[in-house]
C-alpha cells in the first residue's frame, strides 16, 4: 500500500482505463448486447457513453482531483460533509460489486488452468457448453476460483499504486489490445461472419424494451467504472492539474474501442458457429474458443488471451478493492502500513464470504431466488442498475451545483476551446445527466 501516487500521465489513464475495461467491457458488453437487440442496444450504449458517461467521470474526477482525498472523506475536505454518504454508498457498492465479480473472474482463471493444460482447444462447440456448466456450477471450481482471484486482487493492492496498480496496468493493457486485434481479424473473416457483424451494427430498435434501455445505461456506467467512487479513488492520487479532460477523453475512448473489438470478436463468431447471440454470461467461454480453434497455433492463442483477460480483470477488481480499503483506512487518521493491510485482508476475507452465495447460483443455489433473480443476478442488478446510476447522479449533481467553480475552472480550464466547453459540461453534470438518469431508472416503474 506504499505509494498512493502516481508514477506518470500514461500509468494513471492505463490503470483507470484497466479499472474500466475489464470484464465490463470483454465478457458483460457481448452478452448484454446479444441479449437486448445488438445494433439497437450498441448505439444506446454508445450514446449514453459519450453524453452520460463522460460528462460523470469528469465529475467523478474532479471530485476526487480536488480533494486529494479517497471516498469517504473528499467531500468532508471540500467542505460539504452531509454529502459524505455519497463515498459511503460507492465503498458499499463496491464491496458488492466484487463479491460478484470475482465469480467471473475466478472463471477466467479456471479457464486458464484448463487451457494451459489443453482441455479446452478442440473439443467442439457442444462439448464446450458442457465445460462451462461444470466450471460455473461445480462448487469446487467455483469457490476456488473465486478465492484464488481474490488473493491476486489483494497481493496487487498491498503493492500500492505505483509498484502494483500502475506497473501491471502498462504492461497488460497493450498486450489485451494486441492480443484482441488478431482475435478479431480471424473472427470476421469466418464463414457466415458477416450476419453477425449485421446483428452488431445494425439497429432492430424493435427489440429494444425500457429493460433494455436501462440495462445500456447500467452499461454505460459499468463499463466506465462510475458511481462507485473508483475513478474518485484512482483521480485523488494524480499530482499535476490539467490532467483530467485528456485523460478522460482516453479512457473513454479505450473504452468503448475495446467494447467495439469485443463485438467484433464475438457477434461474427456467434454467427459463423450457429450459435445464439442471446446465449448470456456463457457466450465469452464458448465463442473465443471456438474461434481459436480456426487459427494456427489456436491453442497458444488461445491460453495468453485467457491470461491476458485475467489480468484486466483484475485491473478492474483491484480498483474495487482499492475503493473499499483506502476508504476504510483513511478513516481512522494515523493508521500505518499494518493497519492497511489488516484491513485489507479482511475486506477481502468478508467480499469472498458474501460472494459465495453468486458462486454457486450456476449451480446448487441455482433454483434460490430473492425477487425472481439469483444470488448473482440480483447483486448484478442491484449494482448496475440501482447503486451505479444512483451514484453517478448524485456526484454529477454535487460537482455541477456544489463544486466551486474556481477550482472546476482551474481544473479543466487548461486552454481557449475548453474554457469554452465548460458551461456545455456543468449543463449536463447539472441537469442533463441528472434527468437522463432519472427517467431512465423510473421508466420500468411507469412502463409495467
Amino acid at each position: 500500500m506504499k505509494g498512493n501516487a502516481w508514477a506518470s500521465k500514461i500509468g494513471f489513464i492505463l490503470a483507470a482505463a484497466g479499472s474500466a475495461i475489464g470484464l465490463g467491457a470483454i465478457w458483460k458488453f457481448p452478452y448484454t448486447t446479444g441479449t437486448n437487440g445488438g445494433g439497437a442496444f450498441l448505439l444506446l450504449f454508445l450514446l449514453f457513453t459519450l453524453m452520460l458517461g463522460l460528462p460523470v467521470l469528469i465529475a467523478e474526477f474532479l471530485i476526487g482531483r480536488t480533494s486529494g482525498q479517497t471516498a469517504l472523506r473528499a467531500f468532508s475536505t471540500l467542505g460539504h460533509k452531509k454529502w459524505t454518504f455519497v463515498g459511503g454508498l460507492g465503498v458499499a457498492a463496491c464491496f458488492l460489486l466484487l463479491s460478484f465479480y470475482s465469480v467471473i473472474g475466478g472463471w477466467v482463471l479456471v479457464y486458464t488452468g484448463l487451457s494451459l493444460a489443453g482441455k479446452v482447444s478442440g473439443i467442439g462447440t457442444e462439448a464446450l457448453g458442457e465445460l462451462f456448466g461444470a466450471v460455473s456450477g461445480n462448487p469446487l471450481y467455483a469457490i476456488s476460483g473465486q478465492l484464488l482471484f481474490l488473493g491476486l486482487t489483494l497481493a496487487i493492492v498491498l503493492r500500492g499504486v505505483q509498484s502494483g496498480i500502475e506497473k501491471i496496468s502498462k504492461i497488460m493493457m497493450p498486450l489485451l489490445f494486441l492480443c484482441f486485434m488478431v482475435l478479431v481479424i480471424r473472427s470476421v473473416t469466418l464463414d457466415g461472419a458477416m450476419d453477425g457483424v449485421r446483428f452488431f451494427l445494425k439497429p432492430d430498435f424493435s427489440a429494444i424494451s425500457s429493460d433494455a434501455v436501462l440495462s445500456a445505461l447500467g452499461q454505460a456506467f459499468f463499463s466506465l467504472s462510475l458511481g462507485v467512487s473508483a475513478m474518485l479513488t484512482y483521480a485523488s492520487y494524480m499530482r499535476e492539474h490539467g490532467q483530467i479532460n485528456r485523460s478522460a477523453g482516453w479512457i473513454v475512448a479505450l473504452n468503448v474501442i475495446v467494447s467495439l473489438l469485443a463485438g467484433f470478436a464475438i457477434f461474427p463468431a456467434v454467427f459463423a458457429a450457429g450459435l445464439d447471440p442471446a446465449e448470456g454470461p456463457s457466450l465469452l467461454f464458448i465463442v473465443l474458443p471456438t474461434v481459436f480453434d480456426q487459427i494456427s497455433f489456436g491453442g497458444i492463442f488461445l491460453t495468453l488471451f485467457f491470461l491476458l483477460f485475467a489480468f484486466a480483470s483484475i485491473t478492474s477488481s483491484i480498483a474495487m478493492l482499492e475503493v473499499v480499503v483506502s476508504a476504510l483506512t483513511d478513516s481512522k487518521p494515523g493508521a500505518g502500513m499494518k493497519q492497511k493491510q489488516k484491513t485489507a485482508m479482511l475486506s477481502t476475507f468478508f467480499i469472498a464470504l458474501v460472494g459465495i452465495p453468486s458462486a454457486l447460483s450456476f449451480g446448487v443455489l441455482g433454483d434460490v431466488k430473492m425477487l425472481d433473480r439469483t444470488f448473482f443476478d440480483l447483486a448484478d442488478y442491484t449494482v448496475s442498475n440501482v447503486l451505479m446510476p444512483i451514484g453517478a447522479l448524485l456526484m454529477s449533481i454535487f460537482a455541477g451545483f456544489r463544486l466551486d467553480r474556481a477550482i472546476v475552472e482551474q481544473e479543466l480550464g487548461t486552454n481557449s476551446f475548453i474554457k469554452k466547453m465548460i458551461p456545455l459540461w456543468r449543463f449536463s453534470v447539472c441537469y442533463l445527466s441528472p434527468a437522463a438518469i432519472l427517467v431512465i431508472m423510473l421508466w420500468p416503474w411507469f412502463a409495467g
